[in-house]
């Protein structure tokens, strides 16, 4: 399957069956996660372990949706390992992703994927052991991403109302790197996604 973002966003616009939505995303995904995140898992297999950290948390399904989705902007940009520029410059996928599917989803979903890259740098501000447990490629896209935050960015994080979910989207992102590692499939997350669709 080849699929532009365009096109992608226009079938979801015009599907309004919310089982039909949730195959349109999922296909996406598939057909387009195939390559690396880092050295150990593909964008799928990330997002994957990732979700899947977020059942194993009780979490509830827009969380989990969230998880599944927090990268999802590399998969729009088509941002992996084997470009020679992967990671050199910031691309803002966080924001790529929330812009995109904020018309689709609520908050409770977006606002964990709009800001899982400031939670990293929030975490490795709040919490000095935090960034000597990030991955390389973690703490290689954390200079690329601003650093540690300011107290005055600390302080605004701080009055999201999603916060909790930001955070924990965050932690399980960083766990969700093992190669090998055998989670449930993609098509596991079909109920979870179809009942969040706005």
């Amino acid at each position: 399957m080849s699929i532009s973002t365009e096109s992608l966003k226009t079938s979801l616009k015009n599907e309004r069956d919310t089982t039909a939505r949730t195959k349109l995303l999922l296909d996406f995904m598939r057909a387009t996660g195939q390559t690396f995140y880092d050295e150990s898992v593909t964008q799928l297999a990330h997002a994957l372990q990732c979700a899947h950290l977020a059942v194993k948390a009780n979490a509830d399904d827009a969380t989990v949706v969230g998880a599944l989705l927090h990268d999802f902007g590399h998969f729009l940009q088509n941002e992996h390992a084997d470009n020679g520029d992967f990671l050199k410059s910031d691309l803002l996928h966080e924001d790529v992703a929330a812009d995109f599917l904020a018309e689709f989803l609520p908050k409770s979903v977006v606002e964990p994927i709009r800001f899982h890259v400031l939670a990293k740098r929030y975490l490795c501000t709040v919490d000095e052991a935090y960034h000597d447990q990030l991955s390389p490629a973690s703490q290689n896209s954390l200079r690329l991403q601003g650093g540690k935050l300011t107290e005055a960015e600390v302080d605004e994080l701080k009055k999201n109302p999603h916060l909790e979910a930001i955070l924990q989207v965050r932690r399980w992102d960083d766990l969700a790197k093992k190669a090998g590692k055998v989670v449930p499939t993609l098509e596991t997350y079909t109920d979870q996604l179809t009942s969040t669709w706005l």
